[in-house]
């Protein structure tokens, strides 16, 4: 089995992000690169608590050609690949529909990470990449040209949220940073609207609740 180390990670990284919340059944999508010319994505419309070394797919970066495995890759290949292509340094791209942040995706505002400990992981500024339909060289092609090499997680308009990182720990990290970044947007709403008298009350326990389930 080719890149059999690759797969293997890109499995563990899955069930850790499954574990922590962040994918959920056949929800989101990772990639990890292998070298300059091959990534390994994760099959499409798979359960993360079935899914095997084996059932990672290997493609080529620069076609999407399929280089090993026999299940159809994620629909979002061409997402990961142009993130991997126009960030060398970056080795792992996670997509989630994660909680906070696809909520704030849904907002359609960028983040502005005040926070030093979170801008420290995720740079200084979380962008909305504008919406197009998931699965279509459309969106990976507006993902792609919202890269920066300053900018390591992106907002995809009404869809989720992808982070990229020079290897899945750091893009893991991003993950997370992220999700606590948007939690912290969803609270200063909400108590901006409760401020004007506008209610939200369960709404920032709910909020509470995650973040002690995050600690």
């Amino acid at each position: 089995m080719i890149a059999e180390r690759e797969r293997e990670i890109v499995v563990a990284l899955c069930r850790d992000l499954v574990a922590r919340g962040f994918l959920a059944a056949t929800g989101g999508n990772v990639a990890l690169r292998i070298d300059a010319e091959r990534f390994a994505v994760t099959p499409s419309a798979m359960d993360y608590s079935v899914m095997t070394a084996a059932d990672v797919c290997i493609l080529s970066l620069a076609e999407l050609a399929r280089v090993d495995g026999d299940r159809a890759p994620s629909v979002e290949s061409g997402l990961h690949a142009g993130v991997l292509q126009k960030r060398a340094d970056c080795g792992c791209s996670v997509h989630t529909h994660q909680p906070a942040a696809s909520a704030c995706a849904l907002i359609g505002e960028a983040l502005t990470i005040d926070d030093p400990a979170l801008s420290a992981i995720l740079g200084a500024r979380v962008p909305v990449v504008g919406y197009a339909p998931s699965g279509t060289g459309w969106l990976a092609g507006k993902v792609a040209a919202a890269v920066r090499p300053d900018v390591h997680a992106y907002l995809m308009l009404s869809h989720g949220a992808l982070c990229c990182g020079v290897d899945p720990e750091e893009a893991t990290a991003r993950v997370a940073a992220l999700e606590a970044a948007a939690l912290a947007e969803l609270r200063r709403r909400i108590l901006s609207r409760r401020e004007a008298g506008v209610g939200g009350a369960r709404v920032l326990e709910l909020i509470a609740e995650a973040e002690t389930k995050r600690s």
